[in-house]
């Protein structure tokens, strides 16, 4: 079946766009991180973190939106934020800035254009080609930085307090669909007659949206490495930009569960690729470079939840095997790709 010309060129222009609105969303991003200033409760929940009290005590009025007890303390009313709930809540966006405000609702807004000019864009390609749009690493990139722009749509869509990850999400699918347009771009083509199989729309939709929640997990990981470090007074001259930040206990809790969630998903993935193997090459493994990578990757990861779940592992070493994991993930999709050669060599570079 010929390439349709049409759906071609609109998704060019539809990722151009997306690029743009990217572009825009990040700037807007971070006008409101240069421009906002945290909340009292931000700046409580940063000192509960860094172990500098056990219990913090705030005048009435201070911290109205979160568990308290209430005491007198020389007939003034006080309001005793102990670490525990600090522990559970997040900090809430500054309100304290309305430029701040305004830059941060107006880069949400053009983030969900961005998103929804990325979505048809990658739509327009299958379209275009007459199957799935992620047979080559053009493709992967756009529909791996897709996935993770919905991730962070959907925690938006749930009304949960995760604008600070709009900057380094926005970052993260900027840098990659700029990488993707720019030196990974080729032309809509038919499938090579190898991935002429159902088991395209499962094994790889499985890995798409998997490297996308790698990413997410990675950047709380990263920021939770510089909310700990600011915490124990390592940055201080970050102090206020960081302080919009949850505490590093909810970003690692965060990165946590991500991984936890979405390694089934990895794990399928790598087992319907095995099948699809057995029915393309006629074996299950074959320790192709692209098979012997993504098991390296589920095995980091799995010593990582590993290690939580058995020995208690939080903090920075965790973190370190997280950054650790992702890093195989990239090389597994850049290095493999471009470096090695083997059964897998679909980049279309």
């Amino acid at each position: 079946m010929s390439i349709n010309e049409t759906f071609a060129h609109y998704s060019n222009l539809f990722i151009v766009l997306a690029l743009t609105m990217y572009a825009i969303a990040f700037v807007a991003y971070t006008a409101e991180w240069a421009f906002g200033t945290s909340s009292r409760f931000g700046r409580s929940v940063e000192q509960v973190g860094a172990g500098q009290a056990e219990d913090r005590v705030v005048r009435q009025g201070a911290a109205p939106a979160v568990e308290s007890v209430n005491a007198v303390d020389g007939g003034h009313g006080v309001t005793v934020l102990t670490r525990s709930v600090a522990e559970e809540e997040e900090p809430t966006i500054s309100n304290g800035n309305l430029r701040a405000e305004i830059f941060g609702r107006f880069a949400v807004i053009v983030s969900v254009l961005a998103f929804a000019f990325h979505f048809a864009g990658v739509l327009c390609r299958g379209l275009a080609a007459h199957r799935v749009p992620w047979a080559n690493m053009y493709e992967f990139s756009c529909a791996a930085s897709l996935a993770m722009s919905f991730a962070y749509m959907v925690l938006l869509g749930m009304r949960k307090k995760v604008r600070w990850l709009g900057l380094p999400v926005t970052f993260i699918v900027l840098i990659t669909l700029g990488i993707a347009w720019t030196l990974l771009y080729t032309d809509a083509e038919e499938l090579v007659p190898a991935l002429h199989s159902y088991w395209l729309y499962i094994h790889v939709t499985a890995a798409v949206i998997s490297t996308g929640a790698f990413g997410v997990a990675t950047v709380a990981t990263i920021l939770y490495l510089v909310k700990g470090a600011n915490e124990e007074g390592a940055l201080p001259r970050m102090t206020a930009t960081l302080e919009r930040l949850p505490s590093s206990v909810a970003l690692d809790r965060t990165a946590y569960r991500v991984i936890a969630f979405i390694f089934p998903l990895w794990t399928f993935a790598i087992m319907a690729g095995a099948i699809w193997a057995e029915k393309a090459w006629g074996r299950y493994w074959g320790w192709d470079p692209k098979e012997t990578w993504s098991f390296i990757v589920w095995v980091v990861y799995a010593a990582y939840l590993h290690a939580r779940a058995t020995h208690g592992w939080k903090g920075k070493a965790a973190a370190y095997v997280a950054l650790i994991a992702f890093a195989c993930v990239l090389f597994n999709y850049f290095g493999v790709n471009t470096l090695l050669t083997g059964k897998h060599s679909y980049a279309g570079l």
